[in-house]
């Protein structure tokens, strides 16, 4: 006989097991990435069993398109991800972008112009808009990630040469997060002022962040919030966070984001979203 739920005498077929989330969104730096830019393979084990599940997994990262090509293309990754700090959804199975904000670059130009006369001096570069731009290095800015390809500029006015999509700002001796603070209380009407991974505050359009690029995304994949798991690391992730049904912070966060997280789990590099997605989905 086959086996089911017997109900007044009849057998019928047991209902699918409901999935615990629909869909996983995970941050790359300090959440899904170890060192190198890699994915362990315990990760990728337990992404590819709740993805055999039903569940859908998308990647929302911080970084633009050029970036992360590289860590899409190791994992195989087909679906949408949501970079540049939600300014692009990124069709990666077809190598195009779905969906681009672009940020008005005289009005970077005068956000970093009241930033300085508030704290002095402080180095930018910029990421282009576009699947193939560049990020454009400025004088003094120091580049944190050196296996990322960048561009050298001599000049400030030579950031605005080309559509952009955020400013990321360095100081010189403030730190993050007296950085972003100073400059949120300064352009935070005119720019959303984040802070995105050490050494990294930027400077995006209004509107702009994890939470909204997410939003389109999962649209268009057809979840909504209730339905939403998400991961990750960093004050950037705050609006994440907020519109997902559950947020789970790694252990090596950043301590506003463990503050309004619903979980905590282990560091990134070990394996914190697989041990959360093996307790989900076995």
């Amino acid at each position: 006989m086959s086996k089911g739920v017997r109900i007044l005498g009849a057998v019928t077929s047991a209902p699918p097991p409901a999935l615990p989330y629909a869909l996983i969104a995970t941050d790359l730096d300090g959440t899904l990435l170890q060192a190198g830019d890699t994915v362990s393979a315990r990760s990728y084990e337990a992404l590819a069993r709740a993805r055999a599940a039903g569940a859908q997994h998308i990647i929302v990262t911080g970084r633009p398109v050029p970036q992360v090509r590289h860590v899409l293309d190791r994992l195989g990754y087909t679906g949408l991800a949501v970079c540049g700090q939600g300014a692009q959804v990124y069709d990666a199975a077809r190598g195009r972008l779905l969906h681009s904000v672009s940020m008005d670059r005289e009005l970077a130009d005068v956000a970093l112009g009241k930033i300085e006369a508030e704290i002095g001096e402080v180095y930018a570069a910029v990421n282009q808009e576009g699947v193939d731009a560049e990020m454009l290095i400025g004088p003094g800015y120091r580049m944190w990630h050196p296996h990322l390809p960048t561009v050298r500029v001599p000049r400030r006015c030579d950031l605005w040469s080309a559509p952009i999509n955020k400013v990321l700002l360095q100081h010189p001796e403030l730190d993050d997060d007296e950085l972003t603070r100073v400059a949120r209380s300064v352009v935070g009407h005119l720019v959303n002022v984040t802070m995105a991974g050490e050494h990294t505050v930027e400077l995006q359009p209004p509107g702009i962040d994890k939470a909204s690029g997410l939003a389109r995304a999962a649209a268009v994949l057809g979840v909504d919030p209730s339905g939403t798991i998400a991961f990750g690391d960093m004050p950037n992730d705050i609006p994440m966070f907020a519109w997902a049904a559950h947020g789970v912070a790694m252990a090596n966060s950043h301590h506003e984001l463990m503050a309004v997280a619903d979980e905590l789990t282990l560091s990134n590099e070990d394996d914190g979203i697989a041990v959360v997605l093996e307790r989900l989905f076995g």
